[in-house]
Parts: C-alpha cells; structure tokens; sequence
C-alpha cells in the first residue's frame, strides 16, 4: 500500500495503518538512532519514545508526503535528549579503568569518524549507510540542500585528513608502521 495513504489512515486513527508504518521504516529510525547513540539499550528507549510520540502526534502532520522526515526527525529529537541527559554520566567499566595504557596510541582507541562534530558525524551516516537524500536531508535538517551538500563536502574532507594523518604516523587498522 501506499505510504501516503496508510498515513492518512493513521491520521484517521488506524492502528494498524500506523503499525504497518514503523514497521516499513524501523530499520532506518534503528540506524538513524545507532549513528547518535552508541549505547543499545539507549537506542531502545529513543524508539520507544519516538514511536509513542509520532502515534500521538501524527495528526498534526501537516503532509503526509513527509512522514519519513517527520518520523526520523522525531526520532533524531529523542536521540539527543537521551545523549544530553547521559552526558555527564560515567559509566562503572569507564570509571574503574584507565582510558588508555602506555602500550596503545592514542589514534588505535579512536573511531576516525570521532574527529567530526556529532551533527556532522549523523550526517554523514545518514547519507551514505541510510541512503536518506540530500532532498530528505534538508528537510530533516531544516535547512537549503545546499548546506546540506557542503556539510557533507566539509565532513568528508576532515575524515579524508584524520585518515591521510593516521597513514602519516604509520597506524592504519592494523597498528602497524608504514
């Protein structure tokens, strides 16, 4: 069925129209919350969360033409909430252990993606793993399409630098020199 019309059936109180919804699009709102949160049971709860708001306030969509927008920013929303309540928490292992010890370098720890900005990092995942358009992208982000294709420009070049600087140490995925 069409997606435009199983949102206006959800928006006419169809349950099962908005089941069958979440279920076309969970993998993404997985994905898209994974690519902020790096804790799994964190991701389960902004689902959760998000799913509960999007039944709640589907009426208020305006077009049902952006449901996946709408639902992924929602989605997005509840992310940081959780990553802005879970901030300042410590977790027991981080606490007990040392962050690094004098046998590893500091770039094996790091993810290469960690030199970007949190925004940017999302960005960037949504694009090229959930294959989300610079179109959809823009709208999500609530800005022009092309922001968005220069922040994804930008992004890029500052991954491609982290992985020319780690190639220059001599650490490239298997810790070994040049």
């Amino acid at each position: 069925m069409d997606t435009i019309k199983l949102v206006k059936k959800a928006q006419n109180g169809s349950t099962s129209s908005f089941e069958r919804l979440i279920q076309t699009y969970k993998l993404t709102m997985y994905r898209v919350a994974r690519s902020i949160l790096k804790n799994e049971e964190d991701c389960a709860d902004a689902l959760q969360e998000a799913i509960l708001k999007a039944f709640q306030q589907i009426k208020q969509l305006q077009k049902p033409v952006y449901f996946k927008t709408w639902l992924l920013r929602i989605v997005m929303n509840e992310c940081y909430n959780i990553h802005r309540r879970n901030k300042n928490l410590v977790s027991i292992e981080e606490w007990h252990e040392p962050k690094g010890t004098e046998d590893t370098h500091p770039f094996e720890s790091e993810s290469i993606l960690d030199v970007l900005k949190e925004k940017d990092r999302t960005l960037l995942k949504l694009f090229h793993l959930d294959d989300i358009s610079i179109k959809e992208l823009a709208v999500l982000y609530d800005c022009s399409e092309n922001t968005i294709k220069s922040r994804l420009r930008r992004a890029r070049e500052q991954v491609r630098s982290r992985i020319i600087l780690k190639k220059e140490e001599g650490i490239w995925r298997d810790g070994n020199s040049k």
